[in-house]
């Protein structure tokens, strides 16, 4: 029997699942928004999503962030499958959702005190149907198994929406880089590389940063994998200028996040200028975000860290950006100091989602934006959402921003300008070539805009368009097709 897909899509279903937020377990349920078509439909679709999710949940137990980001791609794609059975029959979406390779490790190494510490190491090698695996390394705290399956499944998606040969992956450690010398930053990256360059190379695995891997500790990676390897090849992407790296490569993640929702705003016949903005964070994504905003026309207001929010009113221009970034890139220091500078209001423990603004930015970390949160936003007139973090929505949320109809432009959408210049680079290397600023920053402009051509094809629902089925979907279709086309591995 078929299905209506608008009906099945929006089916209702129940999940107990538990939530993992400032390191604490919370239980909690999804659900997805109700539906006016028959129940029949509803109730046998419901079940199969249900019927899935729950082998997933058996087969990873724990992994809290992973179960989400399944059931939010299952939602959209199960009654995409149920219309194109061949995926069905191939038995794929059960495939994607589990990793062709999980590697874990032990890294030893000696901090100043010369006392030995030691971390854990990981690489998910999700999927490789259509290229090698891409995705960046993470160092922190919170890294343990299950949150790096869930970015390496979203990697996948991403990596397919982009439109270049790469397939998903992600690394990284609970090691944390604050608070170290630059010295124990390196004998950490120095042991991390020295187990996993035996997994990765240009045509195998290329890893790129992600949270507490900047310029520094690419450098130190990519320095002993040339020691150990004795080759210089682009095995890792954020590179530095001057030995293999992009230009646009830092800038990427947050200028493609507003390039993706300033595509948005046109086709509904708006643009950014005159917009008031709301980021969160204050790294890297955040900070090319507020920068390409104030090139389109629109105004930030906000910025934050773990500690608060800053808001200043008056927008963060480009010299108070420029503090901000020696503040946050060379001193590491906290916000809180940008509002004693410029005498504007510091939240202390607060999120920026309180404060009016036209568009959100949730650019720091998983799952930041609250059902709570978003209603605050809607009530306060944000029309758009462009997540330039990974997940940082949750299930909740997202209905809330789904049921008001505002524009909201999903991670593994949204966010991919960071990988899509990470395979730039990749070209580039293999070249042995250097494009110009210019030329790289509209390739990535011209992948933005392809990703939201996708996002609209497959999402579109009358005059509304639903970015999260079309994301999915969108992503699926050309990694199912590949593996579709290589047989059962």
């Amino acid at each position: 029997m078929g299905f209506n897909h608008d009906a099945v899509e929006s089916a209702v279903v129940f999940l107990f699942c538990n939530i993992r937020k400032n390191g604490k377990i919370h239980k909690g349920v999804i659900t997805t928004k109700a539906s006016n078509k028959s129940s029949k439909e509803v109730s046998n679709m419901s079940k199969q999503i249900e019927s899935f999710m729950e082998k997933v949940v058996k087969k990873n137990p724990g992994e809290t962030e992973f179960h989400q980001a399944v059931k939010e791609v299952a939602e959209s794609v199960i009654p995409f499958i149920e219309k194109n059975p061949k995926y069905k029959k191939a038995k794929i979406l059960e495939r994607i959702a589990e990793p062709e390779r999980v590697i874990m490790f032990r890294v030893p190494w000696l901090d100043d005190k010369g006392e030995v510490q030691i971390n854990r190491g990981f690489r998910i090698e999700m999927n490789s149907a259509i290229g090698p695996y891409k995705g960046g390394l993470r160092l922190h705290p919170t890294v343990y198994l299950g949150l790096l399956k869930f970015l390496a499944f979203e990697q996948v998606f991403k990596n397919s929406l982009t439109t270049l040969p790469m397939g998903g992956g992600k690394g990284g450690s609970d090691f944390d880089p604050k608070g170290k010398s630059d010295n124990e930053v390196m004998k950490f990256c120095q042991s991390f590389m020295t187990e996993l360059c035996r997994h990765i190379g240009p045509n195998t695995d290329v890893p790129a940063g992600d949270i507490g891997v900047g310029g520094r500790e690419i450098g130190y990676m990519f320095g002993q994998y040339k020691r150990i390897r004795n080759e210089f090849t682009g095995i890792l992407t954020g590179k530095g200028l001057n030995w293999g790296g992009s230009l646009i490569r830092p800038e990427a993640t947050g200028y493609g996040c507003v390039y993706f929702v300033e595509a948005m705003l046109k086709h509904k016949g708006d643009t950014l200028k005159g917009k008031t903005c709301a980021v969160s964070g204050s790294g890297n994504v955040a900070q090319y975000t507020v920068e390409k905003v104030n090139q389109l026309g629109g105004k930030c207001v906000t910025l934050s860290d773990s500690n608060g929010t800053i808001y200043d009113p008056k927008g963060i221009d480009e010299k108070k950006l420029a503090y901000v970034m020696e503040l946050k890139n060379v001193k590491r220091g906290r916000i809180k100091e940008y509002a004693k500078k410029y005498g504007c209001k510091y939240m202390e423990g607060k999120r920026p989602w309180g404060v009016k603004c036209d568009v959100a930015f949730p650019s720091a970390t998983q799952n930041e934006i609250s059902k709570s949160d978003a209603q605050e936003l809607v009530k306060n007139g944000c029309m758009a959402v462009g997540e330039g973090a990974n997940m940082p929505t949750t299930p909740e949320a997202i209905t809330v921003f789904q049921n008001a109809k505002i524009l909201y432009g999903p991670g593994k959408a949204a966010n991919a300008g960071g990988v899509a210049v990470s395979g730039l680079e990749m070209s580039q290397n293999s070249q042995r070539l250097s494009w110009e600023r210019a030329d790289v920053d509209k390739k990535l402009q011209g992948i933005m805009i392809a990703i939201h051509r996708t996002c609209v094809k497959y999402g579109k629902e009358g005059k509304h368009v639903d970015y999260v089925k079309g994301a999915n979907i969108g992503g699926f279709v050309k990694v199912a097709d590949a593996m579709l086309d290589q047989g059962l591995v």
